[in-house]
């Protein structure tokens, strides 16, 4: 009579039972975590952000993922606190949004995050007094024009990359948590950068992926730290998205428009601390993490010379 399968297994040496087993759960393993990815990347039903609060506060709503996030929002029902430096540009951002939401309230506050920041957390304290915001996007950031060496960095773009992407980030949030710990339910969203958590270095923008890892453990430390008082904190990592600031104008499948982006990161708020909301760039993050570290640097630093070279014949032409 043939041996069945478990019979068989018994009979082999204790080494190939337990190759067999470790074999076994790690294929179980991955096979979950599959499951888990397409759940929460296609399945998953987002939140309701009115739950929250009625108002949302966006930093550098006036172009590209602030914009776009703060159209969602009012899309949501939710009104608006708009926060930007230029206050034309605020207006024309709020009156767009207005003329296609007219249900929509909207305040919007000036501050130069590069600037007199101390006065312009005052100014946002004034106007979200009395106001239930319950949702939170610190978008706003700089990153460098283009790709240069550390050395090549002079004083006042490496005071604006830390003033603005980490103290306005970290003075903003302060300013509005205190508001939804009193309401015990809020949502704060960060936007990181793969530059800092997903890829294994970022040479020629070292200071730039400084800042936005600090972003993402100022994140996660606050996620612990106010899970229980009804607060979700999150960082959101997107790769490469098609903004100014990226020097991407065409969107494609692995770079999304801010619009494509914002739709997708709009059903992750209020879940994980960490997340990388737009699909193709999580896949792009796994396989990232088939190469050597090795050969990411020198792929990566030859990339960002090409920029580096590119930029510096922009300048070079704008002199002449």
């Amino acid at each position: 009579m043939a041996l069945s399968f478990l019979d068989t297994l018994k009979t082999q040496p204790l080494w190939v039972l337990a190759l067999f087993t470790f074999g076994s759960l790690s294929i179980l393993k991955c096979s979950l975590s599959f499951l888990n990815w397409v759940y929460v990347s296609f399945l998953r039903p987002a939140k309701n952000l009115k739950k929250y609060g009625s108002w949302a506060l966006v930093t550098g709503p006036t172009d590209g993922i602030g914009k776009a996030f703060a159209f969602e929002l009012a899309r949501k029902g939710l009104n608006l606190v708009l926060v930007g430096r230029n206050p034309d540009k605020l207006k024309d951002v709020s009156d767009s949004i207005q003329a296609k939401f007219n249900k929509t309230q909207i305040k919007f506050v000036v501050v130069d995050f590069s600037g007199d920041l101390d006065e312009g957390i005052v100014n946002i304290k004034e106007a979200i007094e009395g106001v239930d915001v319950g949702v939170l996007i610190n978008n706003a950031g700089i990153s460098y024009p283009y790709a240069r060496f550390f050395h090549e960095v002079d004083d006042e773009l490496l005071r604006n990359l830390i003033k603005v992407n980490v103290e306005g980030t970290t003075k903003v949030t302060q300013a509005v948590l205190p508001g939804m710990l009193m309401r015990k339910k809020g949502a704060i969203v960060n936007i990181g950068s793969g530059a800092a958590t997903i890829i294994p270095c970022d040479p020629l923008y070292a200071v730039y992926a400084g800042t936005k890892a600090y972003i993402d453990q100022f994140s996660r430390s606050l996620y612990v730290e106010y899970k229980k008082s009804g607060i979700d904190v999150q960082c959101q990592v997107p790769l490469y998205v098609a903004t100014k600031m990226s020097s991407i104008k065409r969107s494609s499948f692995f770079i999304p428009s801010t619009d494509g982006y914002v739709r997708t990161a709009m059903r992750w708020i209020g879940y994980e601390p960490r997340c990388t909301p737009y699909w193709p760039h999580s896949v792009v993050w796994g396989l990232l993490y088939l190469l050597p570290e090795s050969v990411f640097d020198a792929w990566r630093l030859r990339f960002c010379l090409a920029i580096r070279k590119r930029g510096q014949m922009k300048d070079s032409r704008k002199k002449d």
